[in-house]
C-alpha cells in the first residue's frame, strides 16, 4: 500500500512541517549523546586519573573499546530502525546511556570502566550520527543538509554546556553524585519528547526511504558492494582519519591543556571548542547547498591542522585558546560532511545504509584515537608525539577527500 502512495507535496521550509519537531528532538538527543558519550570521556579520563591514579592508556583503552563496539552497532542502525522503529530505538538508547552515565561515577576498578563503556556503546549507537542521519533522512529531502546541520548542532552544544557543567558538578558534589544527577536529567528531558514526536513520517514520505520496512524499491548499494568501492572509500576514509585526530584530541584535551593553563581554564577551552563548533556548523548549514562539500571538507581539515600545529609550539594561554577556537570551528562539520557527500554522490534509496556504514567504518578507525594518543603520551611523557600524529592524520585526510575532484572518480559514481 505504502509503495503505491503518491509523494505528498510538502513545504520543508515551513515551520509547521512536522519534520522540524523531529529535528528539535534530534538536537536534544545529540546534546546529551555527545555531551556524555563523546566530550564527557575527557572529563571521565581526567577524573578517574585524579581519583585512582590509573594510567591514561588504561582508561582511554576503555574509550577505544567503546568506539569499536558502538561502531559495529552503528553499521546496522538502519536495519534496527527498519525493524523496531525510530522511537523504540531512541528510547532504548536513552536508557542505556543514562544508566551508563550514572554507573561511571560508581566505578572503583579499571575492569568496571570497560563494562560501563560497553553499556554506553549501545546508547551512543542509538543516539549519535548514524541514528540521527537516518531519522532526519526519513523526514527531509530538499532541506536535508540544513536539517542535519541543525540537528547535529546539538552535539556541539553538548560539549559547550556539558563539560563545564560536569566539572562544576564534580567539584561541588563529587563524581558519583554529579553523574547521577546528569543521568536523571537526561532521562527526564529526552524521553517525553522522543515518545511524543519521534515516529515514522506520513506514508507517502516513507516510501522515499530505504530505512522504512515498506520501502518500494531496494537500494542500489549493499554493504559488500560499498566496501569494495573506491568511491565509497573516498567518503569514508578521509573522515575516519580526520576523526582519529579529532576524537583523540578532544578526549585528551583537558589532560593536555591542564598542565599549561590549569584545569578550570582547560574546561573553558573545551567549551570554547564546542561553542565554535556550533557557529561553524550553523554557518556551513546556511551555505552548504551552494558549496562543493569535498572542497569545504578539505578547507576544514586544513584549519584543524594549523590549529594543532600552533598548540605544539606554545604554552601561552591566549594562543592555546585561539587554537582551540580554530580547531573547534570545524569539529561539528566533520560529522556532517559525510552525509552531505553521500546525498549528492549516491542514489537516494541507499542513503540510510551508506551513511550508517560510513559512520560505523569511521568509528572503527577513530575509536583507536584515544587509546593511541594515550599510549604515546605514556611512552613519551608528554603530548607532543600525540599531537603530531593527529596532524599527520589530518594531512592524509585532505589528500584522500580531494581525490575525486582531482582524478575524476566522482564522475564514475
Amino acid at each position: 500500500m505504502f509503495g503505491k502512495s503518491p509523494m505528498p507535496q510538502v513545504d520543508e521550509t515551513s515551520p509547521r512541517y512536522r519534520g522540524w519537531r523531529v529535528v528539535l528532538v534530534c538536537f536534544v538527543m545529540a546534546l546529551f549523546a555527545w555531551g556524555l558519550g563523546f566530550y564527557g570521556h575527557g572529563v571521565y579520563l581526567a577524573e578517574l586519573q585524579r581519583l585512582y591514579g590509573w594510567p591514561a592508556g588504561v582508561i582511554s583503552g576503555g574509550t577505544t573499546l567503546y568506539y569499536l563496539v558502538s561502531g559495529t552497532l552503528i553499521i546496522f542502525i538502519s536495519d534496527a530502525i527498519r525493524r523496531i522503529g525510530p522511537r523504540r530505538l531512541v528510547v532504548g538508547g536513552t536508557l542505556c546511556l543514562a544508566c551508563a552515565a550514572a554507573l561511571i561515577g560508581q566505578v572503583t576498578a579499571p575492569w568496571q570502566v570497560y563494562a560501563v563503556y560497553l553499556l554506553m556503546a549501545f546508547g551512543w549507537a542509538a543516539m549519535s550520527g548514524g541514528a540521527i542521519n537516518n531519522i532526519i533522512g526519513l523526514w527531509f529531502n530538499q532541506r536535508r543538509g540544513l536539517a542535519i546541520s541543525l540537528a547535529l548542532s546539538g552535539a556541539s552544544v553538548g560539549g559547550m554546556v556539558m563539560v563545564p557543567a560536569l566539572i562544576a558538578g564534580i567539584a561541588a558534589a563529587g563524581f558519583a553524585t554529579a553523574m547521577a544527577v546528569v543521568a536523571l536529567t537526561m532521562a527526564a528531558v529526552l524521553l517525553p519528547i522522543v515518545i511524543i514526536w519521534v515516529d515514522w513520517p506520513p506514508a507517502g514520505r516513507r516510501e522515499q526511504s530505504s530505512t522504512h520496512p515498506d520501502a518500494a524499491a531496494p537500494p542500489a548499494w549493499t554493504r559488500a558492494k560499498a566496501l569494495g568501492s573506491l568511491a565509497f572509500w573516498t567518503v569514508s576514509a578521509p573522515f575516519a582519519l580526520a576523526l582519529i585526530a579529532q576524537v583523540g584530541f578532544l578526549v585528551h584535551q583537558v589532560a593536555f591543556l591542564e598542565p599549561m593553563i590549569g584545569r578550570a581554564q582547560a574546561g573553558l577551552a573545551v567549551a570554547l571548542t564546542s561553542g565554535m563548533s556550533v557557529l561553524g556548523r550553523l554557518g556551513l548549514g546556511a551555505i552548504i547547498d551552494r558549496l562543493n562539500p569535498r572542497n569545504a571538507a578539505a578547507a576544514s581539515l586544513l584549519s584543524q591542522t594549523a590549529a594543532l600545529a600552533v598548540m605544539t609550539q606554545t604554552t601561552d594561554a591566549f594562543l592555546l585558546f585561539a587554537a582551540s577556537a580554530v580547531f573547534g570551528a570545524s569539529v561539528g562539520n566533520l560529522i556532517t560532511f559525510p552525509a552531505l557527500i553521500v546525498q549528492r554522490e549516491f542514489d537516494a534509496a541507499s542513503f540510510g545504509l551508506l551513511i550508517s556504514l560510513s559512520i560505523g567504518v569511521g568509528q572503527f578507525t577513530f575509536g583507536l584515537g584515544p587509546g593511541l594518543l594515550g599510549v604515546l603520551r605514556d611512552a613519551t611523557g608528554n603530548y607532543t608525539a600525540s599531537i603530531v600524529t593527529c596532524i599527520a592524520c589530518e594531512i592524509a585526510a585532505i589528500a584522500i577527500v580531494l581525490m575525486p575532484r582531482l582524478s575524476g572518480i566522482r564522475r564514475a559514481i
